[in-house]
Parts: structure tokens; C-alpha cells; sequence
């Protein structure tokens, strides 16, 4: 496990050189429309070509998913899932939160992930059974729940109606009593959690490839995500929360009252 570790930190790292050259100018970054502020760019797609490339070269026999419409050996057992840039919004604006994802679904769970944010030069790593590392140092466990000073962070898809997420956000100030946050990136979310900058990452809409790193690194700091991978589709969107098992238990009927 040391050396895929070693390998994946390195294949992440030379996808964020390449996300940099168009993030920083030097490259013309050819942004486009998916929908309303919903923005891919060439960086995208140059990306997700150079992490299939490289993730078909260290595991010919493994299947790869990715946001920009990747698909390697579907049927395989163990799925990569990728997002080239996770937080395309803030990379055509110029902002720092967006970062390189790679996440393995085995077994039916998230197993390993790795997400780099190149711009921040934060390196994310770990799963269950594996240390969690920022940068090479370990990580401890998620901290107790201060409610005094509780956080959760926030990311809506674009889609999400406007009342929806209105009534997340009023659940999360006037009855957790907590703050909350909204970084434009799930995965930068992610690297708060890790830090025990917030407590808790909430999420409408997503697809696998945005949490897919994530998830077992929460896991590994003893953390709860709410997703039953025995009824999700890769493919599919979904409502989540991640966190500390008391903020996690504190937020769920954020997720309840989304449903109906």
C-alpha cells in the first residue's frame, strides 16, 4: 500500500502542474458552459486525459470513472473515480480553493483517496486502515464537537432550487446554532474537515467523483458519511453529509427534510 500511496501522491501532484500552467496564465484556459455557471475548461479535459493515461498504466485491469466523461472498464471490480478539477468555478476566477481528486471504490465503499490542491499546496491522503496525512504529517481523529463554535461547510450543485438550500442554511444557524461555510469546492471542504476547521461537510447534488476522495479519508480520522453505497450509483446524484459522528447526527434532518 506504501508504494500506490507514493505512486498516487506523485500522479496527483503532476496532474496539479498541469491544472497550474492554465490557473496561473500561462496557458489560455478555453473556459465553456455545461449550464448556468457550471464552467469546464481545457484544464479539465487535459487533466482527466493525463490521470487516465497514468491511472490505465499503474493498474491496467482497474476501471476508471471520470467527471469529464471517462469511462475504463466499467464492470471492474475497483473503480477509480476522478475529478481533474474539483471547484472549476473558483479555478476560472482565479480563486485557490479547487484541487485534483482521486478516490478507489472497491468492494462497494470508498477504500483510499488523494486530493492535492496545487494552488494551496495542500496534499490530502489516507483511507481506512491507512494514516491520514496533510503534507506528510498524520493527521489525529476528528475533534469533539464544540457546538459553542460549531461549523459546517456547505456546497449546492447548480441545480439545486433556491428553497432548498435556503432551508439548510436557516436549519443550520437558528437550530444547530452553528455557522457555516461555503468554500465552491467539495473537496477544499474536505481539507477544512481533515484540519478540524469545520465539522461537518453538507452536500446536494453531488456525484461520486466530488466525494469520492474524501469519503474514506473521513473515515479513517473516525469520522461518519451518511451515503449507503448498497442503494447509490456511481453515476448518480445524491445528498450527503460527512463529518464527526455528533455533528453528522446533529445535521441529519438537514438530509430529511431535503426529501420531501
Amino acid at each position: 500500500m506504501i508504494r500506490m500511496r507514493d505512486e498516487l501522491i506523485q500522479l496527483a501532484e503532476a496532474a496539479g502542474r498541469i491544472g497550474l500552467g492554465y490557473f496561473r496564465g500561462t496557458i489560455a484556459a478555453g473556459v465553456e458552459e455545461k449550464g448556468h455557471l457550471d464552467l469546464v475548461t481545457r484544464a479539465d479535459r487535459e487533466v482527466e486525459a493525463f490521470l487516465v493515461a497514468e491511472l490505465g498504466r499503474l493498474f491496467p485491469e482497474d476501471g476508471i470513472r471520470g467527471e469529464e466523461g471517462a469511462s475504463v472498464h466499467p464492470d471492474s471490480a475497483r473503480q477509480w473515480v476522478i475529478d481533474p478539477i474539483d471547484g472549476t468555478f473558483n479555478f476560472v476566477r482565479g480563486m485557490d480553493p479547487w484541487a485534483v481528486s482521486i478516490g478507489l471504490y472497491e468492494d462497494g465503499a470508498p477504500k483510499f483517496g488523494v486530493i492535492h490542491a496545487p494552488a494551496r499546496g495542500e496534499t490530502l491522503v489516507g483511507g481506512p486502515g491507512e494514516a491520514v496525512t496533510m503534507n506528510g504529517r498524520t493527521l489525529p481523529p476528528l475533534p469533539p464537537l464544540d457546538r459553542r463554535r460549531g461549523a459546517i461547510a456547505v456546497g449546492f450543485s447548480t441545480d439545486t432550487p433556491v428553497e432548498k438550500e435556503l432551508a439548510a442554511l436557516l436549519f443550520i444557524l437558528e437550530e444547530m446554532k452553528f455557522t457555516y461555510r461555503h468554500c465552491g469546492s467539495t473537496t477544499a471542504a474536505f481539507l477544512m474537515l481533515a484540519e478540524g476547521q469545520v465539522d461537518a461537510c453538507l452536500g446536494f447534488g453531488v456525484r461520486s467523483w466530488d466525494v469520492m476522495a474524501g469519503l474514506p479519508i473521513v473515515s479513517a480520522l473516525d469520522g461518519e458519511a451518511t451515503i449507503d453505497w448498497t442503494r447509490s450509483d456511481l453515476m448518480q446524484k445524491f445528498d450527503y453529509l460527512a463529518g464527526s459522528k455528533e455533528a453528522v447526527a446533529l445535521a441529519r434532518p438537514i438530509l430529511a427534510a431535503a426529501t420531501v
